[in-house]
């Protein structure tokens, strides 16, 4: 109960540190989120300022800006005016959600069976397969992949949708672009475990007893490799979080990628900090729930 308290405290003591990071960091670029609008007058400009509360000193935004936090109130866009922050996430969320549910859905699927085939497979050449086919996405961004699926599916065979969010046919080819390479991630991890597990004295003790091979694959060979599965958790989330910027600028998802980017590029400081501080505590909260399931599922880490 202690180790679960004291990694919550982390999180939390992480997303406080990110916040301030990116809040220091947006302010202290060069521009401001009106500048690019050059026709405004000095007076406009200087009531924009006041309305938004730009004018104030940077420390007295900076506890303005932890105090939302607190309350998960970000304040108005500066570039969507008239559009909170909170009701932009609350759009966002959902699309970016399944993107990233369905990529991981399909890096555990591919990973863990492809890393458990290989491993029990008596088949050199689909072995060989499986790891030349993992090393090729592993060499591949994800964008150049998006690519080549909507060349593959979207142009020559037509069969799958090149963007957009309405249908659940146009989820494939994202997800995919996003899940196969963190696929390709497991298969390397689940491989190598699964190889010592079958190596080790307790599967030689059941094979010796004449398990069948469905209890020796289940309960010698995918358990022991389950572990490092969870600890892969944390990394995943980051992979997805990250590659979902570019992968939903491709597919003209609007989740919160887009977003990030168009506040970056529009120095929107509330948006920027509100989605900043979204992958953060999920990115915090996924290796939390990780760190707490390798506790219960291998006590030996418990004390660490």
């Amino acid at each position: 109960m202690i180790n679960v308290l004291r990694r919550l405290a982390f999180a939390v003591l992480n997303i406080l540190l990110v916040h301030a990071v990116a809040f220091f960091m947006l302010h202290n670029t060069r521009g401001g989120p009106f500048d690019s609008n050059r026709q405004l007058s000095p007076e406009t400009l200087a009531a924009l300022e006041q309305r938004y509360q730009l004018n104030e000193p940077l420390v007295t935004q900076y506890l303005n800006s932890i105090k939302g936090l607190a309350t998960l109130d970000f304040g108005p866009s500066l570039q969507y005016q008239g559009t909170s922050v909170q009701q932009l996430l609350a759009d966002a969320i959902p699309t970016s959600l399944g993107l990233g549910l369905g990529a991981l859905i399909i890096a555990l699927v591919i990973g863990l069976w492809a890393g458990v085939y290989c491993t029990v497979s008596r088949s050199k050449w689909k072995a060989t397969l499986l790891r030349l086919s993992s090393s090729s996405l592993l060499a591949t961004p994800n964008f150049v992949l998006a690519g080549i699926l909507i060349s593959i599916f979207a142009f020559k065979l037509r069969m799958l949708p090149v963007a957009g969010h309405a249908q659940l046919s146009s989820w494939i080819l994202p997800c995919l672009a996003l899940g196969l390479p963190l696929a390709a991630q497991l298969f390397v991890l689940v491989s190598h475990h699964a190889s010592q597990a079958k190596t080790s004295n307790a599967y030689r003790s059941a094979l010796a007893r004449g398990l069948s091979a469905s209890a020796l694959r289940n309960n010698y060979v995918l358990r022991p490799s389950l572990t490092p599965v969870l600890a892969f958790i944390g990394p995943a989330t980051a992979g997805i979080l990250t590659g979902s910027l570019v992968i939903e600028q491709i597919f003209s998802l609007p989740g919160l990628g887009t977003f990030f980017v168009q506040a970056a590029l529009a120095r929107d400081y509330t948006l920027a900090l509100g989605v900043t501080v979204v992958y953060t505590a999920t990115l915090s909260c996924c290796t939390f729930i990780a760190d707490v399931l390798i506790m219960k599922f291998d006590p030996r880490n418990e004390a660490v």
